[in-house]
């Protein structure tokens, strides 16, 4: 009885964050450079490394070329490149790195939206050589739905990087690349930066509970149950919208084209 009220009320509660939340109101190329900058206040871009790729209708993708900072995207810096990573608009150079998110793609034709980063927690956590764990409800969108590479394949920048990042990734929507960071892979780009936020998060409450003890995990039936639950397309559109709102309060100008 009790879990039939408890589907009613979910059920409910689903149905009225269809209609009732922010959702946001954003196009693609500014959705890219709200999607970095939230990163980037979470620390993911210390370096050049990290990319962020959006596969468009047409074959072509979006990206940020190299050597400009997250912190520092506007739309105008947004390029398109062609699977070749040849430039096809805008100016600059995409990350050689990019590379291996084409074989993502390939592989995975439900891709749309790929982030790869090396934010402090998941890449401390990734010398580990252990995997993320789920011991807590804020890390059950990653409920078997983040694999793990064990080893280190070298610089991702040629095929043979590209074929076993994407191969260990399989189904999964993430993945933590030991000695590396972590990928995330989704049909939108509201997913992607969502799960990019809260791994970076799960990682550094898996490390801290870490130093007091053995991690206990979820129950997997109810871990489940939660990762379904918080990967409902309203949370995760309403999650983005949130942080893309911390993004313009921070940076107002963020969105406005200042390269003339």
């Amino acid at each position: 009885m009790l879990d039939k009220v408890k589907q009613a009320v979910t059920d409910r509660a689903v149905n009225e964050m269809r209609t009732r939340l922010d959702l946001g109101n954003w196009t693609d190329r500014e959705k890219v450079v709200l999607t970095c900058r939230m990163l980037a206040m979470e620390n993911h871009s210390e370096t050049l490394a990290g990319q962020i790729t959006v596969r468009c209708d047409d074959g072509t993708y979006l990206t940020t070329p190299l050597a400009v900072a997250f912190d520092e995207i506007e739309p105008h810096h947004v390029i398109r490149v062609d699977d070749a990573l040849r430039l096809l608009e805008g100016k600059g150079m995409a990350n050689p790195a990019v590379r291996f998110h084409l074989w993502v793609y390939r592989r995975r034709p439900d891709v749309r939206s790929i982030v790869h980063t090396h934010p402090p927690y998941v890449s401390t956590l990734s010398m580990t050589g252990r995997p993320l764990r789920v011991a807590h409800m804020d890390a059950t969108p990653f409920f078997d739905d983040c694999a793990f590479l064990k080893e280190w394949p070298g610089l991702p920048i040629a095929d043979d990087e590209g074929e076993i990042i994407s191969s260990a990734l399989g189904t999964r929507r993430t993945i933590l690349l030991a000695h590396h960071g972590f990928l995330a892979a989704t049909s939108s780009i509201e997913e992607t930066a969502y799960l990019s936020m809260l791994i970076e998060r799960a990682a550094r409450n898996q490390l801290m509970a870490e130093t007091l003890g053995p991690v206990k995990e979820l129950d997997p039936a109810l871990a489940r149950e939660s990762h379904d639950f918080l990967l409902q397309p309203s949370i995760v559109k309403a999650s983005f919208a949130m942080f893309g709102r911390r993004v313009l309060r921070h940076a107002p100008d963020a969105l406005r084209d200042t390269s003339a």
